[in-house]
């Protein structure tokens, strides 16, 4: 177990000045088995005129707030402390096999009808027979379902690179597939995509993922980053999660903000605006153990 603070800052500067606009946030982490959320703080610059928490359609925490007031820099700081539990995923033996589960998915049986969500397409994703064959060399009937969702996460490791010039917010899975290149969102979203098209429910997972850097150089304030990773469905109430990006189970260096379909479901920071102009961003994320602190018993 280890405890965290998080600090994800954000920075609009628009060219012109904003009259008015309109956001919402993700930014407040949910708590799970596998973490516990201890404090959260959420500071915006200029002071909101209107304030509204609340939780969305997934259970995710969100915030929406609005600006009245003419401004040119929007500050949004959200600081968390969190307490991560190392990640325990089940025996293959342990678990049914995949088409098992996508058996009783079609059957419709009455414990799996709130899972169908995470079966279907989404904005960003949708099932196509390419991602099936994609899928098809790991997915052999009968293979234990963690097994062979494991195989696909090292695959799309060894075979794709890490690109950030390749790809944009918006490119679909179809394109990144063909490309080979991305970042973790496009991973994650390729993922999905393979997993919904041989009938499985996959989830989006948005968060943090602490950075190590390489011996003898020293940590830098702000090098970590938001991340972004997969939940499969493996029966029951159970999801387990994998890192395709990073090719591991997360476990104590992942941090869950928000789970959706896709990105546009937990976006960390969304919004419409009147006026600005041209704006640029900048984005950072720090991610540091709490130490000499105990943590409290569960």
């Amino acid at each position: 177990m280890i405890r965290y603070q998080a600090r994800h800052n954000t920075v609009y500067d628009y060219g012109d000045p904003v009259t008015l606009s309109h956001h919402l946030a993700h930014l407040k982490p949910r708590d799970s088995a596998r973490q516990r959320l201890l404090k959260h703080e959420l500071r915006v610059v200029p002071e909101p005129s209107t304030w509204n928490e609340r939780t969305d359609g997934f259970g995710n925490p969100i915030v929406q707030f609005a600006m009245e007031e003419p401004h040119q820099r929007l500050i949004v700081e959200s600081v968390i402390e969190i307490e991560i539990k190392a990640a325990k995923p089940p025996a293959d033996e342990d678990c049914p096999a995949w088409d098992l589960l996508r058996a009783r998915l079609d059957e419709a049986a009455p414990d799996t009808l709130s899972i169908h969500t995470f079966r279907q397409d989404s904005t960003l994703v949708e099932a196509a027979a390419e991602f099936a064959d994609y899928a098809a060399p790991d997915f052999t009937p009968g293979r234990p379902i963690v097994a062979a969702v494991r195989a696909l996460t090292s695959r799309i490791h060894e075979e794709f690179a890490f690109d950030p010039q390749a790809t944009t917010v918006t490119t679909p899975p179809s394109e990144v597939l063909e490309v080979k290149r991305g970042v973790c969102q496009d991973f994650a979203h390729l993922m999905i995509a393979c997993l919904r098209s041989v009938g499985l429910p996959a989830r989006y997972v948005s968060g943090y993922l602490r950075t190590t850097p390489p011996p003898g150089r020293p940590r830098l304030v702000g090098a970590d980053q938001s991340h972004a990773w997969v939940a499969v469905w493996i029966g029951g109430d159970r999801w387990l999660e994998f890192d395709p990006t990073n090719d591991c189970i997360p476990s104590l260096d992942h941090i869950t903000v928000a789970h959706g379909r896709d990105y546009d479901d937990v976006a960390p920071l969304r919004g419409i605006i009147v006026g600005g102009g041209p704006h640029r961003l900048q984005v950072g994320v720090d991610v540091v153990p709490v130490k000499n602190e105990a943590a409290p018993k569960v």
